[in-house]
Formats: C-alpha cells, sequence, structure tokens
C-alpha cells in the first residue's frame, strides 16, 4: 500500500476524535471543576457584563461574603434573561459553584444561584452549562 493511502487513513481516524474533544472543550466545562464546588451567600455589590473571546455577554457579580468579596462568573446575559432572572446591587444571594482561580484572583463559576424564592439552575452535576446543552449525560 502506499503512504499517501496511510496519512488518509490517519487523518480519517484522528479527525473525527478531534472534532469531538473540541466540542467537549467548548461545552461549558472548561474551568468548571465538580470536585471544588463550595456554597456562599452575601450581597451583590456590582454587576457587571463581560464580553467574552467569542462576542457572547457573560454576567458577573461582585458578591460580598463574610470571608471577603467573591467575582461570581454567572453565565450569558441572554440565558440569564430567558430564564427570568436578574440582578441588581443589594440583593441576597446563595451560590453554588466551582472555586477557581482566574488571572492570580479566586473567583467562583457558578452552577445555581438562589434568590429569594427562586433558583437560577446555570449547570447540570457534571458542570455543562444549560445554554450548551446541560441537560445532556456529559461522558
Amino acid at each position: 500500500m502506499r503512504p499517501t493511502f496511510f496519512a488518509s487513513l490517519i487523518l480519517f481516524l484522528v479527525l473525527p476524535l478531534a472534532a469531538v474533544q473540541m466540542r467537549r472543550s467548548s461545552s461549558g466545562t472548561r474551568n468548571y471543576n465538580p470536585k471544588t464546588e463550595i456554597r456562599v451567600t452575601g450581597t451583590v455589590e456590582q454587576v457587571k457584563q463581560v464580553v467574552g473571546r467569542h462576542g457572547w455577554n457573560g454576567t458577573h457579580l461582585t458578591l460580598k461574603t463574610e470571608s471577603g468579596t467573591l467575582d461570581v462568573h454567572v453565565g450569558p446575559e441572554s440565558y440569564i434573561a430567558s430564564q427570568g432572572f436578574s440582578f441588581a446591587a443589594g440583593d441576597k444571594v446563595e451560590v453554588l459553584g466551582s472555586k477557581v482561580t482566574v488571572s492570580g484572583s479566586e473567583a467562583l463559576i457558578a452552577s445555581e444561584v438562589k434568590k429569594a424564592d427562586k433558583t437560577l439552575v446555570l449547570r447540570n452535576a457534571a458542570g455543562v452549562s444549560q445554554w450548551a446543552g446541560g441537560h445532556r449525560r456529559m461522558n
């Protein structure tokens, strides 16, 4: 057999695997680690809209807790609004999320946020975001 046949065969086998890996890395679990989940309560000091690398608007909360201030990465503004949720300074919230370090600072990637009697579910137990298919089971 010719070398080009083997090269074609390898590409035929490798490209689909690379595509699966790319989908997994962009599925919303890139930084979320269920093993580092914590639950915190606090008062929203500031609501910020941050433009991400791919042009989406992400909502971040500056949360005042008993132990200090924490940056909470909530999710895309459009998803939050579609769930009938909004945030404002002074809101009392409880956040379940993955504790991470972003640019040398401690932050929390939210999985769910409770405000009054409503709960905003952002991720499934595996950390897959609802807006990226969190209703599916993660392999």
